[in-house]
């Protein structure tokens, strides 16, 4: 995977040399190219590193920090994810509460004449899967960096965060063609519970990330919504099994 950083304090051909000879001297650096022009340097790595742990590695006349990314759902002047940057967690949050909307009254259309609370659950989670699932291969390589942040099973296997939007999907197809609801409900239960214990813990702790729910074309904020989301997914799911076993 790449990574582009700015780094600050470069001046000459040998401010190069030194950066490159620092950084790609780390373990999971594998090619380092440095740009003084631009003050960048692309890095190459087998597994994400912090960026603290890169600065370390460098002399005190160079600051390295995380180049912002252009976002191409929103205007430039909103472009990048920023906690601080004036927003409210409402505003911040507009393109999810938007996407459940939009799912809800999918399921409710799609049974208006027949009700039925359970068909209507199911509809839910699976288009729900189905297009939260679709955001995060938008960007399959960006997606597992930022799932890692918080979810526990990921931070540990790494390929698991390589291999979750496509579990996503098939959860989906699984719910929308009825097909083995029951296998479809428990691993609903375990996966979404092994990330909701996640965002609970980096809720506690006040951390400053960005949610991956929707991978990383839309820069949301770790909040509240995100374990709402899931809560509501997990409730849904449990109320299923109790009403089938």
């Amino acid at each position: 995977m790449k990574h582009t950083y700015k780094i600050t304090g470069m001046t000459c051909s040998s401010c190069k040399s030194s950066v490159e000879n620092s950084l790609g001297g780390l373990e999971r650096v594998t090619n380092v190219e440095v740009n003084i022009e631009n003050q960048e340097a692309t890095i190459t790595m087998d597994n994400h590193i912090e960026v603290t742990e890169l600065q370390k590695t460098l002399k005190s006349k160079y600051t390295i920090t995380e180049k912002k990314q252009k976002n191409i759902f929103v205007s430039a002047q909103t472009s990048s994810f920023n906690i601080e940057d004036g927003k409210s967690k409402l505003q911040q949050l507009k393109p999810l509460l938007l996407i459940i909307l939009y799912i809800s009254t999918a399921s409710v259309l799609l049974h208006h004449k027949n009700w039925s609370w359970s068909e209507f659950m199911i509809d839910f989670m699976g288009l729900f899967y189905i297009v939260f699932s679709f955001f995060k291969i938008l960007d399959l390589k960006g997606f597992p960096d930022s799932f890692r942040m918080y979810d526990p099973l990921a931070k540990r296997v790494p390929a698991y965060g390589w291999v979750y939007p496509f579990i996503e999907t098939a959860l989906g197809v699984m719910f929308l063609m009825r097909f083995k609801i029951e296998i479809a409900l428990i691993i609903t239960l375990v996966v979404l519970g092994i990330t909701t214990f996640g965002v609970t813990k980096a809720l506690l702790n006040k951390k400053s990330i960005q949610c991956a729910c929707l991978g990383t074309a839309l820069k949301l904020p770790m909040t509240e919504a995100t374990f709402i989301e899931n809560a509501i997914m997990i409730v849904m799911a449990i109320l299923m099994l109790l009403k089938i076993f």
